[in-house]
């Protein structure tokens, strides 16, 4: 089985450039046959993946963009398809190949495969069923685990048994009293602890509040202060230039004023 890679080689679109890199880098990484067929250069390649990519597959427009990959004549997907199988280690599946031995893909496979069929690869044999040289107990084969004898030794250490119950019974009773005791007083000795933990929590958090706030307020007033010295910029500009303005008006009427007095003298 041959795996094709449908691409465009004179593209000019760097995200398809870089889809396409990705794909065959990834293919030769993992040392699998493929086979790149131009669409740019062979409009037989173009025709035959544009009629072999299923229509649900197709975008709106219904013209595929490469890469697009085929196993032999079936279609494994496009780049999208790629990616999300390469990210779940499921690139041999994606392909239609099996996946090697030790791999990611063949573990998964092999767990899939135990959790499907109830049991553990090992316990089988070459057909599948069980293994018959796993060895089984003969009590538990014939199901008499326990003879007479077994029995009635059982019954007497039952009947031994129930005395020293009774006593055991009441020594627990008087241990579960004294524990329940000592844990009211353990509790008890926790909730002031848990109440100051609470409240130096509490503390924490009003500090780290009120912190905040200063910082806030901090760069609110720095804020201000700058507004104020580019206002304060701004009118030191605009008093300049009110101030060369009169300045020329008064040298202009200065010179008016000049050239008037000499026309008079003349």
């Amino acid at each position: 089985m041959v795996i094709k890679v449908f691409l465009a080689s004179s593209s000019g679109s760097t995200a398809i450039k870089k889809k396409q890199q990705d794909v065959v880098g990834f293919l030769e990484a993992l040392k699998v046959d493929y086979a790149q067929l131009d669409i740019a250069c062979n409009e037989e390649n173009r025709m035959w993946m544009r009629q072999n990519v299923p229509e649900e597959k197709k975008p709106a427009n219904g013209i595929p963009l490469p890469p697009q990959i085929f196993n032999e004549e079936s279609y494994c997907g496009d780049y999208d398809t790629f990616f999300d199988a390469k990210e779940d280690n499921l690139v041999y599946s994606f392909l239609g190949l099996p996946p090697p031995p030790g791999s990611k893909e063949a573990v998964q496979a092999d767990k899939a495969d135990i959790v499907e069929n109830g049991t553990h690869a090992e316990e089988t044999n070459a057909e599948g069923n069980l293994d018959d040289s796993i060895e089984v107990p003969v009590e538990e084969r014939n199901g008499d685990a326990h003879s007479k004898e077994e029995l009635a030794q059982a019954a007497d250490e039952e009947d031994e048994g129930e005395g020293g119950e009774e006593e055991e019974g009441e020594v627990a009773e008087g241990e579960t009293a004294d524990d329940e005791a000592t844990e009211e007083e353990t509790a008890g000795d926790e909730a002031p602890a848990e109440e100051e933990e609470a409240v130096e929590e509490t503390d924490e958090v009003t500090e780290d509040t009120a912190h905040a706030e200063e910082e806030e307020e901090q760069e609110e007033a720095d804020d201000d202060r700058e507004e104020e010295d580019l206002q304060s910029e701004e009118e030191e500009e605009l008093r300049q230039l009110e101030e060369e303005e009169e300045a020329e008006v008064q040298e202009e009427e200065e010179e008016d004023l000049e050239e008037t007095q000499e026309e008079e003298a003349e």
